[in-house]
């Protein structure tokens, strides 16, 4: 099991803190009019270093590691998942550009929180299936010219940069590039519309599906390889979601957490029979269930970003501890739901949300299905 350093402890008490007393009551209040995350909130995380845990110090940010990330990121989703996802649209994404010089301005801007972008890759027909991307980009001189859907933008309007994954050349994994487009906050660039997608959960971040037509970006904003080569749309994606699936087994984990609070405080206010609930043993037991298997979904993602900031290759041990963390927070959360009983089924108690919430983490980055698949095909040893 992974222990944390007085460092780290310090680190998730902090926004443990800032949690409980600021991000905590705006979720509460907002998220049940599925509005987005205020400006303030996201201000405020961006004061305590939240957008640059992962980028260097010489560029502004804390000079962390994956295991910070996911300390911070399960505190955040214990209050408010999409406060720990937004994080994401920082510390590094997307700065992955030819020049120097634009790259450190980047990390530099990411760090203070000034540089949140989104990422356009799941497509109308490419969903877990990304090497399917049909959206294209033809080269025309100095600059590419893009078309095409994308599905499940997230802060797409709000950001102030898109990612989207397009293809440059004929083939599946080969052939995909990603674009850099700066834009400014609340709009759209020219050539870009989009329409919210109406979700039952996961409010704070409008997702958006986006129709490119005719998008002018300069052949300068395409993201390049560590050596500057072309082509590698796919690798990009595939390094980022090792991060997306420690970053979703840690906001699993935090949702699960947040449920499992939130009944264990209701059952030791709530009396029936002349007792309070939580003297029952039925509710014992479920109590005792749901912290051994927050517990467990913790240590797993804590142990998969330790190999991470090793170095190691980790790729079965994020798709294991995605897995295991989002199934166990949809059982958490619904099994919190079961404690309040009626009042669980209700949108006045918070643990709807993070019932809501933890059901998305199944899906997003990758399904719990693909997830067994990469397992199966590390144990097997297929390419």
């Amino acid at each position: 099991m992974t222990i944390l350093t007085p460092a780290q402890e310090k680190l998730r008490d902090e926004a443990r803190d800032f949690t409980a007393t600021e991000l905590l009551p705006v979720a509460n209040k907002l998220d049940p009019q599925h509005a987005d995350i205020p400006w303030s909130i996201v201000d405020r995380m961006a004061e305590l270093g939240y957008f640059g845990i992962m980028i260097d110090r010489e560029y502004g940010g804390l000079g962390l590691g994956m295991t910070e990330y996911c300390v911070v990121t399960e505190e955040l989703s214990r209050g408010w998942m999409s406060a720990a996802s937004i994080i994401a649209r920082a510390n590094g994404t997307g700065s992955a550009v030819a020049d120097p010089a634009w790259r450190a301005d980047i990390l530099r801007r990411q760090a203070a929180g000034k540089f949140i972008s989104a990422g356009a890759f799941s497509e109308p027909e490419a969903g877990s299936d990304v090497a399917a991307v049909s959206c294209r980009a033809e080269r025309r001189g100095a600059t590419y010219i893009l078309n095409g859907h994308k599905r499940w933008c997230g802060w797409a309007e709000a950001a102030d940069a898109l990612l989207i994954l397009a293809r440059t050349a004929p083939g599946r994994r080969e052939g995909l590039d990603v674009f850099l487009v700066e834009k400014p906050r609340g709009e759209f660039p020219p050539g870009i519309t989009g329409t919210p997608i109406p979700k039952i959960g996961y409010h704070g971040i409008t997702s958006w599906a986006l129709e490119i037509r005719d998008l002018e970006v300069p052949a300068t904003h395409m993201q390049v390889g560590p050596n500057g080569e072309t082509g590698t749309g796919f690798a990009l994606f595939a390094n980022l979601i090792n991060w997306g699936r420690l970053h979703t087994a840690a906001r699993a984990v935090g949702a699960a957490r947040g449920a499992l609070e939130d009944a264990l405080a209701y059952s030791q206010d709530r009396v029936q029979f002349g007792k309070p609930i939580s003297s029952f043993q039925g509710i014992k037991f479920r109590l005792a269930d749901m912290a051994t298997q927050v517990a467990a979904a913790r240590a797993f993602y804590l142990d998969a970003a330790a190999r991470f900031d090793a170095g190691q290759d980790c790729q079965q041990e994020c798709s294991m501890a995605k897995l295991f963390a989002s199934e166990i927070a949809e059982k958490v959360a619904s099994s919190a739901l079961q404690v309040l009983g009626g009042n669980g089924y209700t949108t006045e108690y918070a643990v709807e949300r993070h019932w809501r919430d933890a059901r998305l983490t199944q899906i997003f980055e990758g399904t719990s299905e693909i997830q067994r698949t990469i397992i199966a095909q590390h144990l097997l040893r297929q390419p």
